[in-house]
Formats: structure tokens, C-alpha cells, sequence
């Protein structure tokens, strides 16, 4: 099977990952893409983030009508913090059946050279790049062969912007899930 993976804090998931996970399945042809919830982002080390059993909890309520995005916990049991190269060694014995496939955010690919194993992971695997709202530069950057730009607008909703509405008593209603919106707001306030 060929399965995308989609890695992230998910802290919160909102409308913005859904349409990228979808939008992954189609460009990459994968079988299912898997939302690989992270416990800490070795760039990120002082976001604060959810407790992970929450995150998990919200994520899979939110995707309940999307049977090819599946919800994994799997990076939360290795060692952290949480390297990309790990996770695709033990996914490679744990699956050794199935490809992968990295969708990863512009913001990413433009520190990618400071991956873990950053030559490794290029050498050995499909990566697909979404822009963020001001990536500029990768339309008209030259990439690897088996690394691919996907196409349409970038987004314009981050996870930060959700909490801080929380914070701040403003709306989420327009940036996830219905079905969501209640423990967010419970837990993010």
C-alpha cells in the first residue's frame, strides 16, 4: 500500500490540515495518509502543546468521515525528540509492505537541510511540499526529482490562530470541523 505521511502537532488539527491530507491522496495517489501526531517538533521545542491523548482524541473526531486519513499515535512512542528519519526506519520494519510518501510545509523544505538525515530521507523517499501563505520561492525553485511541489492556493489558517481565538473568545466555527469545536474550546481556553 502507498501511504502518505503527514506529520504534525495537530495542535489544534484544523480545516486547513484536512484539505492538505485530501489534497495529498489525490496529487500523490496514495492508498491513505496518515496524520502522524508528533509529541514535540525538534524546531519547535518551546511551542507548548496539548497533552497528546487530547491532540489524538481531537483528531480522530474531527476525520470520523474520512476513511483514507487515518490518526496514528505511532511517533508517540519513540524516542524523543521526534527525528522523521527514525520514525521512517521503524515504520520500514513495523510495515515493511507498504511505501511512504512526506507531505512537509514549505517552511520545512526550506530547513530541510537541517533534518536528521535530511540526504537520507531526499535519497530514499517522495516528498511532497504545500506552501504556506508567503512561500515565494518554491515555484521557481529547482527541486529533486522525487521531490514535488503540490499545487493549489496556499492556506491561510494556522493552529496558532485557532488557540488564539480561543484565547481571545473569538469564533473557530470557519476553521474546523463542527464536531470539534466544543472540546477546543474546552481545551485550548
Amino acid at each position: 500500500m502507498n501511504i502518505g505521511l503527514f506529520g504534525g502537532s495537530f495542535n489544534p488539527i484544523h480545516n486547513g490540515h484536512i484539505t492538505l491530507a485530501e489534497t495529498f491522496l489525490k496529487e500523490a495517489s496514495l492508498q491513505e495518509v496518515w496524520l502522524m501526531v508528533s509529541p514535540q517538533n525538534p524546531f519547535k521545542i518551546h511551542q507548548e502543546l496539548l497533552d497528546d491523548e487530547k491532540r489524538l482524541k481531537i483528531a480522530q473526531k474531527a476525520l470520523i468521515n474520512h476513511p483514507k486519513i487515518i490518526v496514528s499515535d505511532y511517533e508517540l512512542s519513540l524516542p524523543k525528540p521526534s527525528y522523521t528519519w527514525n520514525t521512517l526506519q521503524h515504520l520500514a520494519i513495523s510495515y515493511p509492505e507498504n511505501t511512504f510518501s512526506l507531505l512537509i510545509g514549505g517552511d520545512n523544505w526550506r530547513a530541510f537541510n537541517r533534518w536528521n538525515h535530511a540526504e537520507d530521507i531526499i535519497s530514499q523517499y517522495q516528498i511532497y511540499i504545500y506552501p504556506r501563505k508567503d512561500d515565494h520561492f518554491a515555484r521557481k525553485e529547482v527541486l529533486p526529482k522525487n521531490v514535488h511541489l503540490m499545487q493549489g492556493a496556499p492556506l491561510d489558517i494556522s493552529s496558532t490562530l485557532i488557540r488564539n481565538n480561543v484565547k481571545q473568545g473569538m469564533s473557530i466555527h470557519h476553521l474546523v470541523p463542527q464536531n470539534i469545536i466544543q472540546d477546543i474550546e474546552e481545551f485550548y481556553r
